[in-house]
C-alpha cells in the first residue's frame, strides 16, 4: 500500500512577514503596474510627482530629468528639500524615513502638503526599492545633505558634503536589471509626459535632458495658458469647428476645476482627465460631470434660442462629442484613486462640482460668442442625423447577418469549430490569394475572408456610408462583434484576426486602411491583442535539393552566407515573391499559417493620440500633414516598390 503523502504543515512559523521595502521588491507590479516599458517609467514619473506637488504648494518653481549614460536618471527640484532631521518615530533621519519606508511622507494629514499626487505615499520609496542604486542629494538649510542607497537599503549614512545657497532635492538612480524586463528609457515618452505635466500646472518650467550621448539638447516646457494651451496642441494638426476655445478655471465646492474644449472637423472623441495632475486614463466622477453638463447646456442653449424645435428630440451625448478634444482636470484635498497607479477618480463629490462649474462657463461661453455657438449646435445636430442613417443601416446589416441566425457571408469560408479562443480570421487581400489560403488552411479553426480591391478609407467618412461597402459589411458579419454602439466584443467569432497582404505597396496601403478601420471602430479588438498582421516571406532561395524562406532583408543575408560556406552550395536560386498568390496552398500553409512555423506581429496601441495623429495624417482629408509626414519619414524608407 503506497504511503500517504505528508502534507505541509500550517503553523504560525509558515506565515511571512516581509519588512521594510521587501512587499515592493516580491511584487513589484502592485506599485508600479507592471515591470515592463510603462513600470520602468512609472519610476521617473514619481519623482516628477513629488516636484509638481512642491510647486503646487508653492514652494519653488522648476524641476528637471536627465537621463544620464549606464541607465542612470536624475530628477532635481528646487523646492524645500526633504527634511534631513530625525524622526522621532523611526529614530533615523527624515531622509532615510521617506526612501526606506512605505507610507512614510507628508501627505498623510499634516499641512506640508494641501493638495497632492503622491496619495500613497510610497512613491519615492518604491523608486529606491527597485534601484540598484540610489543617490538622494539634499540643498537644505544652508548645507548639502548626501546619502546612497541600494535596491531599498541605504549603503552610506547620511552626511554633508559642502554648503549651498538653495534649497531643493536631487534623486539619481539606476533601476534594478533584475526586476525589470529591460531598462532602455524612451526619450519621446519622457518629453510627452513632461510637456503634459507643465500644461497642467500652469507657471512651472520642466526641463528633460538626454545627456547620454554627445550632444546635450535640453528641452524646456513652460506654460501660462494651462489646459487651454493643452487643447490648443492637441488639436494641432485638425480644422478647428469654431475659432474660440473654450477654457474655464475656479473653485467650486473646494475642488479647483479647470477644464477646455474644442470641436475639429474630425468624427472621433478624444477626451483626457486629471486629477492631481495623474491621468485618469479610466475616467472618474469629475469627467462624468463635464460629460453631463456639456449635454445639458448644449441642449439648453439650443432650445433657448430656437435652434432646436419643440418637436426635436434633444441632442445625445454621443452626438455633442463627436470631433470633441477636451481636458478636464481637478485638484482635489483628499482623492480616491483606484490603486497606486490611479487610473480612475472615485470621489463622487467632483462630479457635483465639476458639473455645476463647467455648467455654467459653457453656457457663459456660449452666450459670449454666438459664432462658435452656432458652428458647435449645427455640428452636433449633423452628427445626431448621421446617428440615427446609421442606425438604419447598422440594423439592415444585422438582419442580414448572422447575429439573427442567417447566414454568413457568401465569400467567407468558415471554420468548423464554435470555440472563439482556438478560432482565427484571415483577412486576404483579393480573390486570387483567398483561393491559396483556402486550399491551404486547417478548416477545423482558420476562416478566410477574401476582399475584393482596396478597402474604404473610414478616416474620411461616417459610418452611415461606411456601411454601404459591401466589403466592410462582409466584415462586420463576419466578426458577430456589429459596430458602432452596437459594438460587443462578447460575441467576436474569432480571437485571433490576421491581416494577410502581399509585401508591396499596395498590399502595404490594404494593410493601414484595415488597420485605420480595426482601430476607429473595433478598437477593443486590438486592445484585447486579438489583431495580428502575417508576415508572409520575401525571398525563396533555393540551392540544390534545400529550400529556405527569408522573412526580412537581413534574413537573406544570413541564409545566403550560410548557403554559400556549405560545401556545394554555389549555384543558389532567388525568387523574389510579390504577391501571395505566387505560392501554392503547401508552400503557403508551411511559411505563413502553420502555426509551428508562421511569423505573426500583434498590432498594439502604445500611445492612442500618436496613434490618432498618424492616421489622420496619412488617411485623413488634410493633404499638408500627409506631406509633412512624407518629407519628414522619407529617408527611413526602403524596399519601395516602383
Amino acid at each position: 500500500m503506497a504511503k500517504k503523502k505528508k502534507k505541509p504543515s500550517y503553523d504560525a512559523k509558515d506565515i511571512s512577514v516581509l519588512k521594510g521595502l521587501d512587499p515592493v521588491r516580491k511584487r513589484p507590479g502592485m506599485y508600479i503596474g507592471s515591470t515592463g516599458k510603462e513600470g520602468l517609467h512609472h519610476l521617473i514619473w514619481e519623482g516628477v510627482d513629488n516636484f509638481i506637488d512642491e510647486f503646487m504648494g508653492d514652494y519653488g518653481s522648476k524641476g528637471s530629468v536627465t537621463l544620464l549614460k549606464e541607465d542612470m536618471v536624475r530628477v532635481s527640484d528646487d523646492g524645500r528639500g526633504i527634511p534631513v532631521d530625525k524622526h522621532k518615530d523611526t529614530g533615523k533621519s527624515a531622509l532615510e524615513t521617506v526612501l526606506t519606508t512605505l507610507h512614510a511622507g507628508a501627505k498623510f494629514g499634516s499641512k506640508a502638503y494641501q493638495v497632492s499626487g503622491g496619495l500613497h505615499g510610497v512613491g519615492i520609496s518604491v523608486v529606491c526599492a527597485l534601484s540598484d542604486y540610489l543617490k538622494a542629494e539634499v540643498h537644505r538649510d544652508g548645507n548639502v545633505y548626501v546619502q546612497e542607497f541600494a535596491k531599498g537599503e541605504p549603503t552610506t549614512k547620511i552626511k554633508k558634503e559642502g554648503k549651498t545657497e538653495r534649497t531643493g532635492t536631487t534623486i539619481t538612480f539606476k533601476p534594478d536589471p533584475e526586476i525589470f524586463d529591460e531598462v532602455k528609457f524612451d526619450p519621446k515618452k519622457i518629453k510627452d509626459h513632461l510637456r503634459q505635466q507643465a500644461y497642467l500646472t500652469k507657471g512651472i518650467k520642466i526641463t528633460f535632458t538626454d545627456a547620454r550621448g554627445e550632444f546635450e539638447k535640453p528641452y524646456t516646457f513652460y506654460f501660462e495658458g494651462g489646459v487651454k494651451s493643452y487643447v490648443k496642441h492637441l488639436t494641432k494638426d485638425a480644422k478647428p469647428t469654431h475659432p474660440n476655445i473654450f477654457y474655464c478655471s475656479g473653485k467650486s465646492e473646494e475642488i479647483i476645476v479647470e477644464a477646455a474644449l474644442r470641436y475639429t472637423d474630425e468624427y472621433e472623441l478624444y477626451e483626457e482627465s486629471f486629477a492631481n495632475n495623474i491621468n485618469t486614463k479610466e475616467g472618474g466622477y469629475h469627467l462624468t460631470g463635464f460629460r453631463s453638463a456639456l449635454t445639458k447646456t448644449v441642449n439648453k442653449y439650443a432650445r433657448n434660442n430656437n435652434i432646436l424645435g419643440e418637436n426635436d428630440d434633444n441632442l445625445r451625448g454621443v452626438d455633442i462629442r463627436e470631433g470633441l478634444t477636451s481636458v478636464v482636470s481637478v485638484k482635489i484635498k483628499d482623492p480616491q484613486f483606484e490603486g497606486q497607479t490611479k487610473t480612475k477618480l472615485g470621489n463622487s463629490e467632483a462630479r457635483t462640482a465639476v458639473e455645476t462649474f463647467t455648467s455654467d462657463a459653457i453656457l457663459d461661453f456660449l452666450e459670449r460668442n454666438p459664432k462658435d455657438a452656432k458652428a458647435i449646435i449645427e455640428k452636433c445636430i449633423l452628427s445626431a442625423k448621421a446617428r440615427k442613417a446609421a442606425k438604419k443601416v447598422r440594423d439592415t446589416v444585422l438582419r442580414k447577418g448572422a447575429l439573427d441566425g442567417l447566414s454568413l457571408p457568401g465569400k467567407l469560408a468558415d471554420c468548423t469549430s464554435r470555440n472563439p479562443e482556438e478560432s482565427e480570421l484571415y483577412i486576404v487581400e483579393g480573390e486570387s490569394a483567398g483561393g491559396s489560403c483556402k486550399g491551404a488552411r486547417d478548416r477545423r479553426f482558420q476562416a478566410i475572408l477574401p476582399l475584393k480591391g482596396k478597402v474604404l478609407n473610414v478616416e474620411r467618412y461616417r459610418l452611415n456610408r461606411i456601411l454601404s461597402s459591401k466589403e466592410i459589411k462582409h466584415l462586420v458579419v463576419a466578426l458577430g462583434t456589429a459596430i458602432g454602439e452596437d459594438f460587443d466584443i462578447e460575441n467576436l467569432r474569432y480571437q485571433r484576426i490576421i491581416i494577410m497582404c502581399d509585401a508591396d505597396f499596395d498590399g502595404n496601403h490594404i494593410r493601414t486602411l484595415l488597420l485605420t478601420l480595426f482601430y476607429r471602430y473595433f478598437q477593443p479588438l486590438i486592445e484585447n491583442g486579438y489583431v495580428y498582421i502575417a508576415q508572409p516571406p520575401l525571398y525563396k532561395i533555393k540551392a540544390g535539393k534545400k529550400t529556405e524562406y527569408a522573412y526580412t532583408e537581413e534574413d537573406k543575408g544570413e541564409i545566403l552566407k550560410h548557403l554559400k560556406e556549405e560545401k556545394g552550395k554555389t549555384n543558389i536560386d532567388i525568387q523574389r515573391y510579390k504577391g501571395l498568390g505566387e505560392m501554392n496552398p503547401e508552400q503557403l500553409w508551411e511559411t505563413t499559417m502553420n502555426p509551428k512555423n508562421r511569423v505573426l506581429l500583434r498590432v498594439t496601441i502604445d500611445d492612442a493620440k500618436e496613434a490618432d495623429r498618424i492616421f489622420d495624417a496619412l488617411m485623413g482629408k488634410e493633404v499638408a500633414p500627409r506631406k509633412s509626414f512624407i518629407r519628414t519619414h522619407a529617408k527611413d524608407a526602403n524596399n519601395v516598390d516602383v
